[in-house]
C-alpha cells in the first residue's frame, strides 16, 4: 500500500489560495482517478479538485472554510499504486519528483505537521501582537463585499475558525441576524487617553448601504434566492455601467458567403477533425484580425493611464445551464488558425456547461464577444466586460431580401444578413474608432472566400 498526497493544484498565477467549501468524499471513501473530492472557492471561479490516483481516502487536512494555499496537502488517498510525491515549491513551480516510501511519507508528512504547528504558533503570537491585521478568506471578503458589509462590522464579529477567523458560516449568519435586527451595529474599539489615564468607549458607525428600491411581496409570490455566481455577476454589471461610458456602434453584415461555405465544409471537417465547425470560431477570427489593425481597442484604463495590451485575448461568453453567464477566454486569439480557434472554442464551450474550467481559463481577457443570436435576437447592446473597453454582440443569422447590385442592374435577392452590435468605454474609444472597429469586423466577414481550403 501507497500514501498519496492530494495538493491544491496551480489555479492561475494570479491565484495563490482558495477556500474549501465542500467535501465530496468522506474517511473511507473509495475514490475513482479524476474523481471530484472537494470543492473550492476563489475569488474568480468555483472549482473541483479531481483525484490523480485511485484509491482510499485515508485523512483530511483541512475542513471547511479552511483556507489552502497552492501546493499544500488537501487529502491523504491510500493506493494500491506506487506514486510520486511531486513537491510545489511556493511559486507554484514543481521541484524534482521522486518515489517515497511509505515510511518516507509519514516522516515527511510528521515534518510537516511540525512546521504547521510551529507555523501556527507563530501566527497566532502575531495575532496577538497587532490586532489591526485581522485575516479574511476570499469567500468571506466576497460575501462581505456583496452584502454591504463594512470592515467595522467584520471585526466586530466574533470569528469560530482557527485562531478566531471569520468562517462562512459566521458572516452568513451575522448577514440573517443584521436582516433581522439582531446584529451588533458597530465595533467599539477603546482608545486610552493621556498615556494610559482612564479609556474611552467609541462607537464607530458602520457604512450605510446604498438605498435599494422597495419590492412587496404577496402571498402568491416565489422568492428565489440570488446564486453566489449571479451576486457577483450583477454586482460587476452594475459596476460596469458606473465606471464605463457606454455608446453603442451597429452595422449590418452580409454573411452569405460565409453560410454557404460553412454548409459546404461542416461535414467533412468534423469527419476529419472530431470536431464541430460552428460560426463561433469564424467570428473570433474575424474579431481577432480587427484587434490586430486597431490595437487601441485592445486597452484597458488604469487611472489616467491607458495600457495598450500585448497579447490578444478574447473573452467568449457562455450561457450556463443555471442561467447564469461565464467568459472563459481565449488567449492569443489571433495567434490561431481556423481548426486551432474550432477545437479551442469547442473545449471552452463544453467544459463551461460542466462547470469545469480552471480559473486561469478566465482571466486576462483583453476584448470579450457575445453571441445573442443563439436565442433569436437580432441585435442588442451588452455590457462591457470591465476592465475591458469594448464588447461585441452577434445577432441572429436571417434570410432577408436585399437589393444586389450587379454591372447589368440591380435587383432583388435573398440573402443572409446578420447585425453586429459595438458596445465601447466612450472615455477613450471615441465614436469613430468604435464604428471603424464594427466595420472592418464586417469586412473581414463580407470577404470569405467561397472557397477557401480547410
Amino acid at each position: 500500500m501507497s500514501k498519496f498526497e492530494l495538493k491544491l493544484p496551480r489555479m492561475g498565477e494570479s491565484v495563490a489560495e482558495a477556500t474549501l467549501t465542500a467535501w465530496l468524499k468522506e474517511v473511507g471513501d473509495t475514490i475513482a482517478m479524476d474523481e471530484a473530492v472537494l470543492e473550492i472557492a476563489t475569488d474568480k471561479v468555483d472549482s473541483e479538485v479531481p483525484s490523480e490516483v485511485e484509491g482510499v481516502l485515508l485523512e483530511k487536512r483541512f475542513g471547511v472554510d479552511d483556507i489552502i494555499k497552492v501546493g499544500e496537502t488537501i487529502a491523504i488517498i491510500e493506493t494500491d499504486a506506487i506514486v510520486e510525491t511531486v513537491a510545489v515549491s511556493d511559486n507554484g513551480n514543481e521541484t524534482d519528483s521522486e518515489p517515497h516510501s511509505d515510511v518516507a511519507i509519514e516522516a515527511a508528512t510528521a515534518i510537516e505537521e511540525s512546521i504547521e504547528i510551529v507555523q501556527k504558533e507563530a501566527t497566532t503570537a502575531s495575532e496577538s501582537v497587532s490586532d489591526n491585521t485581522r485575516f479574511y478568506s476570499p469567500l468571506v471578503k466576497n460575501i462581505a463585499k456583496e452584502e454591504g458589509v463594512s470592515t467595522a462590522e467584520l471585526d466586530a464579529i466574533a470569528g469560530s475558525g482557527k485562531g478566531g477567523r471569520v468562517s462562512k458560516n459566521d458572516i452568513l449568519a451575522y448577514i440573517e441576524n443584521r436582516k433581522s435586527g439582531a446584529a451588533p451595529v458597530a465595533a467599539t474599539p477603546v482608545i486610552s487617553q493621556n498615556g494610559g489615564g482612564p479609556s474611552t468607549e467609541v462607537k464607530v458607525a458602520p457604512e450605510r448601504p446604498k438605498p435599494t428600491p422597495q419590492v412587496s411581496v404577496s402571498g402568491g409570490d416565489e422568492v428565489i434566492e440570488m446564486s453566489r455566481m449571479g451576486k457577483l455577476i450583477a454586482k460587476h454589471m452594475v459596476e460596469s455601467v458606473a465606471t464605463s461610458a457606454h455608446v453603442q456602434s451597429f452595422i449590418e453584415v452580409d454573411v452569405t458567403n460565409l453560410v454557404n461555405w460553412r454548409k459546404k465544409n461542416k461535414d467533412s471537417f468534423e469527419k476529419r477533425e472530431g470536431e464541430k465547425l460552428t460560426f463561433t470560431p469564424i467570428f473570433m477570427e474575424a474579431v481577432a484580425k480587427a484587434l490586430k489593425t486597431y490595437p487601441l481597442m485592445n486597452i484597458s484604463v488604469k487611472g489616467d493611464q491607458v495600457i495598450k495590451k500585448k497579447n490578444i485575448n478574447i473573452g467568449m461568453a457562455a450561457a450556463l445551464p443555471d442561467g447564469n453567464l461565464i467568459v472563459p477566454v481565449i488567449k492569443n486569439a489571433d495567434q490561431l488558425n481556423l481548426v486551432g480557434m474550432a477545437k479551442v472554442v469547442n473545449d471552452l464551450a463544453d467544459r463551461a456547461r460542466s462547470n469545469s474550467l480552471k480559473p486561469d481559463e478566465i482571466q486576462d481577457g483583453t476584448y470579450t464577444v457575445t453571441n445573442v443570436g443563439t436565442f433569436g435576437s437580432v441585435f442588442g447592446t451588452p455590457i462591457i466586460n470591465q476592465p475591458q473597453v469594448g464588447i461585441l454582440a452577434l445577432g441572429a443569422i436571417r434570410k432577408v431580401p436585399a437589393v444586389i447590385e450587379t454591372e447589368e442592374g440591380d435587383f432583388i435577392g435573398i440573402r443572409s444578413k446578420m447585425y453586429l452590435s459595438h458596445s465601447y468605454d466612450h472615455r477613450v474609444v471615441n465614436g469613430a474608432l468604435g464604428s471603424m472597429f464594427a466595420k472592418a469586423i464586417a469586412d473581414n466577414l463580407e470577404a470569405w472566400d467561397p472557397n477557401r481550403e480547410i
